[in-house]
């Protein structure tokens, strides 16, 4: 009897370490994601499932232009620890919930870029950006001028006439980019 208990607590504490190790992981350095929707069409597709590096979110650095990154669309809260464990899929699939403030985008504007939206067209700084991962024209235009603020990024989908982004919910702050995509 002694034996069987052994070798079930074995099982157990080797099966905890691994599930604590998966949630490290998947916290603070990889984890894996499914695309929902197509605003970054035809860049990613709906369904698709991609490998996200979590390491700008938790050493806090900026993305590059042009990266994908996912973001947490809720700009008007502030972000903890909490919510990076909550939202991990293990812990996600345990609570049974569905998560719709997470978006997938690319990082157009970075601290003190000044960006318009003219002749169909986005321009950073004064310079119309060239953006071959378009499929079509942007319909969007506006008279305002976006400053992006220190500590923030602005984010865009590559399906620009199709996409929730900051066009809408405003300037991401850094620690709302959750990760790049690899």
């Amino acid at each position: 009897m002694a034996r069987i208990a052994k070798e079930v607590w074995e099982w157990t504490r080797s099966l905890a370490i691994a599930i604590l190790l998966t949630l490290l992981v998947g916290i603070f350095v990889i984890q894996p994601t499914k695309v929902e929707g197509h605003s970054m069409d035809p860049t990613l597709r709906d369904d698709q499932r991609i490998f996200v590096s979590k390491l700008s979110h938790t050493f806090r650095y900026a993305p590059d232009y042009g990266d994908i990154v996912i973001i947490d669309s809720r700009v008007d809260r502030k972000r903890t620890l909490m919510d990076d464990v909550m939202e991990h899929p293990i812990i996600a699939l345990f609570r049974g919930e569905v998560d719709n403030t997470k978006y997938i985008k690319r990082v157009i504007g970075k601290p003190g870029d000044v960006l318009e939206f003219k002749d169909h067209q986005v321009y950073r700084n004064g310079v119309a950006l060239e953006e071959p991962y378009l499929n079509e024209k942007m319909n969007y235009t506006s008279d305002k001028k976006w400053t992006v603020p220190d500590g923030h990024i602005f984010v865009m989908g590559d399906n620009r006439n199709n996409s929730r982004d900051s066009r809408d919910i405003g300037f991401i702050p850094l620690d709302h980019v959750l990760g790049i995509k690899m």
